[in-house]
């Protein structure tokens, strides 16, 4: 469902603000998606270009490549998790808002308050999961089953660190009482 925020002129929201002793947390892990963002959108571009030289070498000059599948697909897995916390902080994950429309105000920010928290429960389950993945591969020297046979510990580092942003994203809007607000752009 589209609200108008692609349009142009739309208004951009601000993140909700965070403030008392959860200032400092805030800033930081907001320093932090920053630079997590930063890194994605060079990730994206990298991987397009990888992904775009493959299919000229192999269209035109039949070379065969073997890597830059795996390549881009890291880097496509780093971008997407790395990403989760600032799109979570903007509020730009998908929402479905059947219900807010009928119920009372109070009951509504409960209600969003709660699957922030249940959201929190869940990321933190897979961010631990994704460290023992990772931990697993690093250990015991895992890679891929391709003749370039990349370390899994690389897509798996991505995935933990990412889910752990997002975990502490959500315990921050938490922590802070801001339940999930629709975007009003």
């Amino acid at each position: 469902m589209s609200h108008g925020y692609e349009l142009p002129g739309a208004a951009q929201a601000a993140a909700p603000q965070v403030g008392g002793a959860l200032a400092p947390f805030a800033k930081g892990l907001d320093l932090v998606n920053r630079a997590a963002l930063g890194v994605s959108m060079l990730a994206i571009l990298v991987a397009s270009g990888i992904l775009t030289s493959s299919v000229a070498l192999r269209y035109f000059l039949h070379i065969p490549t073997d890597w830059q599948d795996e390549a881009a697909v890291f880097l496509l897995v780093g971008a997407t998790f790395s990403c989760g916390a600032w799109v979570q902080a903007q509020r730009g994950h998908i929402g479905i808002e059947a219900l807010a429309g009928v119920l009372p105000e109070a009951v509504n920010r409960f209600r969003k308050w709660m699957c922030d928290a249940a959201s929190m429960l869940y990321c933190s389950f897979f961010a631990w999961k994704s460290w023992t993945l990772f931990h697993e591969a690093w250990s015991e020297g895992m890679t891929t089953s391709s003749s370039w046979a990349p370390p899994l510990w690389i897509p798996y580092s991505f995935m933990a660190v990412g889910m752990s942003l997002l975990s502490l994203q959500l315990l921050l809007q938490v922590l802070a009482g801001q339940p999930a607000t629709e975007n009003k752009r």
